[in-house]
């Protein structure tokens, strides 16, 4: 069983900034596709950006340039830097897992981030 925690959301003026953080409780977590996906209210849920075992990372372009995702697999820990926040940024943010040797990805259970003046 995987279990992603997320947390750092919370409310923030345009232009700041915030840091989120995904704990997976997991074995063999180096082996995992990480991602954030967000859901505003009436949309669905996209990709935001996700990084590989390699730590090869893909953004989606409303996001490149202003987000970045890291992870750390001693912590086993996945963030996603959000930097230059807009209104538009305004969602649930989800943290994802994706076997790196197939399966049924794994979800969190989101944290709101609100960017609101």
């Amino acid at each position: 069983q995987v279990q992603l925690v997320e947390s750092g959301g919370g409310l923030v003026q345009p232009g700041g900034s915030l840091r989120l953080s995904c704990a997976a409780s997991v074995n063999a977590f180096r082996l995992f596709v990480m991602g954030w996906y967000r859901q505003a209210p009436g949309k669905q849920r996209e990709l935001v950006a996700t990084i590989t075992s390699r730590e090869t990372t893909n953004y989606s372009d409303s996001v490149k340039g202003r987000f970045t995702i890291a992870r750390d697999n001693a912590k086993k820990t996945v963030y996603l830097q959000m930097n230059r926040l807009e209104p538009n940024d305004t969602a649930v943010y989800y943290c994802n897992a994706k076997p790196a040797w197939g399966g049924f990805d794994a979800w969190g259970q989101g944290t709101q981030v609100t960017v609101s003046s």
